[in-house]
């Protein structure tokens, strides 16, 4: 009888006559058949993963500025102030032919002007206006309006002041008019006709996100030798632990994402040959089903249509003091909008960089020195000196500046250089609640969750399967979902401004 060994691999090692290590006595754990635990010398291991990339989550963001409410509806709106005072830009202007100096009058064309009613004039008989040129501002002349007519009495015919010693309008050309006040004889009639105050509606829509993770049932109960270690503070050796922790930490990050770059379908022009279903797709292709969607608006998308874009802030040609001019003119634009006092800046690390060199511009010495006097302390040679700034006040308004971890990551924004930060009004808003019946203050950035007595779609994970302490079908797996319906409030974007690289 022979002995017969089964299997391709020795029962025993093979010895040598000679002391040395031969790949016939011992058992390598990284050979070629993919490397394994049988060999009798173990490695030394590191249980726990290497954080080599920190913290990578980017949430926090929309925490910081602003809040979350729930909302029953398909749609939120809201209706925002227009200005006060009345104006017009880019108003056709003629001089009017007349026989004498001292009844000059121009007649102006408020139907292609932009302004405070770009179908129906606001201007009436008897108040005073103030004409400036368009293109350089300057003023031209002030008058007092005589005659009103037109069917949207958009046709304003004006008496000019100081004509003597004043200069004229000369022909036709555009300018830019408001009223300033009115005037009236003695024993005249009061003012005719008056203004009814108007308001500008604004409307965004939730849009529904979704995301699953799911591992069969050997899985579950499998044990690795690496140890789990996430942001939320999942531990342990099962694996999957951390693929379900990670799903939903990258879920997370992704609500605060689509709130931030999301963009309506009927904003959107696409060509014939995209062959694109305007404002619906298939969802789900095994499915078979065809579903509406309507995309919402997002952050950057809010600014770029109602707020400010600023390009290529601080130059690379004078990062320092040069930077200090680009950002003047964006308080200049302020002063304009709301004025509000306070704002959070949230940058990209080179715009970051940017600020702290246009403030330290300021401080006496930099261009020659790089001196670091910054504040009122004493410096001396053993001190670690602080050359970054979180808050600074440039005229009457007050900044706080942070690194927006969104825009430097490199599997995020970081991949492109487009946006460069963005500039957020800390105010906050009075606006009524139906849900509470009452007035309450907002912030201007907030998230609006749906949500009822009975559903609350603002997190929402559920475990279906089999697995994991679910039994709602006989698949031999765990699936957890997650769904999220949400879109972002972006109220008063006027005062509101985004970097843009050059």
């Amino acid at each position: 009888m022979a002995f017969n060994q089964g299997g391709s691999f020795p029962a025993s090692l093979t010895p040598a006559q000679n002391r040395m290590a031969l790949n016939t006595n011992y058992l390598s754990f990284d050979d070629a058949a993919g490397g394994n635990f049988a060999q009798q010398y173990l490695p030394e291991l590191y249980e726990a993963e290497i954080e080599r990339y920190g913290n990578r989550t980017i949430g926090g963001f929309l925490r910081m500025v602003g809040a979350e409410m729930p909302m029953t509806s398909d749609q939120v709106i809201w209706s925002e102030q227009n200005r006060l005072h009345i104006a017009y830009k880019k108003v056709n202007v003629q001089l009017n032919a007349v026989a004498a100096q001292s009844d000059i009058s121009v007649t102006l064309d408020l139907s292609a002007a932009t302004g405070a009613d770009a179908t129906t004039g606001a201007v009436r008989i008897g108040q005073t206006v103030l004409i400036s040129d368009n293109a350089t501002g300057l003023i031209v002349q002030k008058g007092l309006v005589q005659a009103v007519s037109g069917a949207t009495k958009d046709t304003l015919e004006v008496k000019l002041y100081g004509t003597a010693t004043n200069a004229l309008p000369v022909g036709a050309g555009l300018c830019n008019l408001y009223v300033y006040g009115s005037e009236f004889g003695k024993g005249s009639v009061g003012m005719e006709g008056s203004i009814e105050p108007g308001f500008t509606q604004y409307a965004n829509k939730p849009m529904i996100l979704k995301d699953n993770f799911q591992i069969n049932g050997s899985d579950t109960a499998q044990i690795g030798w690496v140890e789990v270690a996430t942001e939320d503070g999942q531990s342990g050796y099962l694996w999957y632990l951390k693929s379900e922790s990670e799903t939903r930490l990258r879920f997370e990050d992704t609500l605060e994402m689509a709130m931030v770059e999301a963009e309506n379908m009927n904003t959107k022009t696409y060509t014939a040959a995209t062959n694109f279903a305007f404002g619906s797709q298939t969802n789900n292709g095994s499915l078979g089903t065809t579903v509406r969607v309507d995309g919402s608006e997002g952050l950057f998308a809010a600014i770029e249509d109602r707020g400010n874009v600023y390009s290529g802030f601080a130059g690379a040609a004078a990062p320092g003091s040069g930077a200090l001019g680009d950002f003047d003119e964006i308080l200049k634009n302020l002063d304009k909008q709301g004025a509000i006092e306070e704002n959070m800046l949230f940058l990209s690390r080179s715009t970051a960089l940017d600020f702290d060199d246009m403030i330290a511009a300021v401080n006496g010495g930099f261009a020659s020195t790089q001196a670091a006097s910054y504040g009122l302390f004493e410096n001396d040679g053993d001190m670690a000196l602080n050359f970054g700034f979180s808050g600074f006040r440039r005229g009457s308004y007050d900044f706080y500046k942070t690194d927006w971890k969104y825009l430097n990551d490199a599997s995020l924004r970081g991949l492109s250089k487009e946006i460069d930060g963005v500039m957020i009004p800390a105010g906050t808003t009075t606006v009524y609640d139906q849900m509470l019946g009452s007035n309450i203050r907002r912030p201007f950035l907030h998230v609006r969750y749906r949500a009822s007595e009975t559903e609350d779609r603002r997190m929402k994970s559920w475990v279906t399967g089999s697995v994991g302490g679910a039994y709602t079908d006989t698949l031999d797996a765990m699936t957890v979902s997650f769904l999220s319906e949400r879109c972002l409030v972006t109220q008063a974007a006027n005062n509101f401004v985004l970097f843009k690289g050059a």
